[in-house]
């Protein structure tokens, strides 16, 4: 299992400190297929990307700052709720709820879910 801030959200972070972008990773998606999350990832692995409504499944999440100092992290907090039955194995933060940068991207050990089984991400930049 890996997870990294992908080459696009190094450069997301560049114009953030630059002050040249205004938006926050604060949006979570997730995916159904394999593969290690990689630096030069673009995009989740089979992202699931709309539920039978053909709603966009990315979901604002809750960011916050936790420590301070050496310690100080960005953390986001989101829970997603499955439209299909299937086997999540990836997650990402994004800028923007359609499009937008894919800034962080982790892979997980297959989930298998239910119509309307959730799963609670938490995705934490630690800067150090």
């Amino acid at each position: 299992m890996a997870t990294v801030i992908t080459n696009a959200g190094e450069e997301y972070v560049v114009d953030k400190i630059n002050e040249t972008v205004q938006t926050e990773p604060e949006y979570i998606g997730w995916g159904e297929g394999a593969g290690t999350a990689a630096k030069a990832d673009t995009d989740l692995f089979t992202p699931v990307n709309t539920d039978q409504a053909n709603t966009v499944l990315r979901q604002l999440g809750t960011s916050s700052k936790t420590g301070s100092g050496a310690t100080a992290k960005y953390q986001v907090v989101a829970t997603l709720t499955s439209p299909n039955v299937n086997n999540k194995t990836n997650a990402g933060a994004w800028t923007a709820s359609t499009g937008g940068t894919l800034v962080i991207h982790g892979d997980h050990t297959s989930t298998a879910m239910a119509i309307g089984d959730q799963i609670q991400y938490t995705i934490t930049i630690d800067p150090a």
